[in-house]
């Protein structure tokens, strides 16, 4: 019997390692390239440059990915999209080594790994319900745990880059990074191979570019119909662009001025992914007792502009560090609650291009949001570009006490759109880089 249950498990697992590792990889590429941008040129705008390149692609294959994950196959997209990523980090460092990296090369390979990311991270996110299933779990705990694990993967990610950064250099964590999408690759490839949810899903129609654009648009218009889901992906959309400014330029630039450099940036990163970790475990354990639309307000507000007016007023560690662990506490519920949600509202049939559609939303303003704070901390002062950003996040975090869609964020099961009670799929209950549901803004 307990060989038979591990059998049920191992997909999950195999998942939820693969997760592990390529989120803590990227925790190092989130810390690694704007360093090596701010050492090789000294520019925050051209920072914000390479933020809009590695961005912009994300936006473009989440818009058109949907059907493409189900017509090849869930397992496959998520393998190529980590070979393809791990080739285009790695030759970052291995041209600068050569003396041959270019700023236009730098900007062209994020841009590779951008294109590439999306459709890997989706076709993971939209197992999750028939993992849960296959494994015996609950889909609220299954989500928490799996939000919990990327959290925990962000914090190790993050200090260790602060720590390699500064003993071995910036283009060495780039390579350890290109390591770890190959890692992932693997243990996809062989763990869930044989799983009917991650093999290819069969078509209502021949492959033509009409029946793919019909297929677009059916994610498209569930997603415009169902007004909760239009809301979370507007609201997070908003915020996602304002974490990526924080994340690819001015947080960099706040801890090499004032917080003593990468040693500092890392440890705020690991603070914040280490509490957002306790986070979503603590929501998995009991947040299941409370409204989740208070619970998602709280936690947003404690977890959003805080971080933001805090680095404003000050310019020491300490008070920022308590802040950004309360923060990653705040923001560590937000993914499950949003998770849930949509996979309640959505039915398995369309989730892959719901999903798609969803995601390309929550990322529309990330190109610019990096992009904006680069030109926007050389024209007014780093300070300034946090309390000006910091006051719209507030702003932005109030959405869920404003709009009346957002109260439907209590019983969404209960209240399925219409698309999920009609769909010829499975439709039944089946999520913050964020989509499994929309992407919710943690860093």
């Amino acid at each position: 019997m307990a060989a038979r249950t591990g059998g049920r498990r191992r997909p999950f697992a195999a998942v939820l390692a693969a997760n592990t590792v390529s989120i803590a990889g990227t925790s190092l590429t989130m810390i690694g390239v704007p360093w090596f941008v701010l050492q090789t040129t000294d520019s925050p705008a051209r920072a914000g440059v390479v933020a809009f390149c590695a961005t912009l692609p994300v936006v473009v294959a989440a818009l058109a990915g949907g059907p493409v994950i189900d017509r090849l196959g869930r397992r496959r997209v998520s393998v190529a999209s980590d070979l393809v990523c791990g080739l285009s980090v790695a030759a970052i460092p291995l041209l600068h080594y050569a003396g041959l990296l270019e700023f236009w090369m730098l900007c062209a390979l994020m841009a590779v790994g951008g294109l590439a990311h999306t459709p890997g991270m989706t076709a993971r996110n939209v197992m999750l319900p028939d993992l849960a299933e296959h494994a015996g779990t609950t889909l609220a705990r299954a989500s928490s745990l799996y939000d919990a694990v990327a959290r925990g993967a962000r914090m190790i990610g993050a200090a260790l880059a602060g720590v390699l950064i500064t003993v071995l250099g910036a283009e060495a964590v780039l390579l350890l990074d290109a390591a770890t999408f190959a890692v992932s690759a693997a243990l996809v490839a062989a763990g869930v191979r044989g799983f009917a949810a991650a093999e290819p899903q069969p078509a209502a129609a021949a492959v033509s570019f009409a029946s793919y654009r019909a297929e677009l648009r059916e994610g498209y218009a569930f997603l415009l119909r169902t007004r909760l889901l239009l809301g979370v992906t507007v609201m997070v959309m908003l915020t996602n662009g304002l974490d990526q400014a924080w994340n690819a330029v001015l947080l960099p630039v706040h801890a090499r001025e004032e917080l003593g450099g990468s040693g500092g940036l890392g440890l705020l990163i690991a603070l914040f992914g280490g509490f957002a970790f306790l986070g979503a475990l603590l929501y998995g354990a009991v947040g299941e007792r409370f409204p989740r639309r208070v619970v998602f307000t709280v936690a947003f507000m404690i977890g959003g502009p805080t971080r933001w007016l805090v680095a404003a007023c000050t310019d020491t560690t300490l008070p920022l560090a308590v802040t950004m662990a309360l923060a990653g506490l705040g923001m560590g519920m937000l993914n499950p609650i949003l998770s849930v949600a949509f996979y309640e509202l959505v039915p398995d049939s369309l989730r892959s291009r719901v999903t798609g559609v969803s995601t390309a939303g929550c990322e529309l303003t990330m190109p610019l949001g990096g992009l904006a704070a680069g030109l926007l901390v050389e024209g007014t002062g780093t300070t300034a570009a946090l309390l000006l950003l910091g006051g719209v996040y507030l702003l932005t975090t109030l959405a869920p006490l404003v709009f009346p869609a957002w109260r439907t964020l209590d019983g969404t099961g209960a209240r399925r759109g219409p698309a999920a009670v009609s769909s010829s799929g499975p439709g039944r209950p089946s999520a913050g880089p964020a989509v499994r549901t929309p992407h919710p803004p943690a860093s």
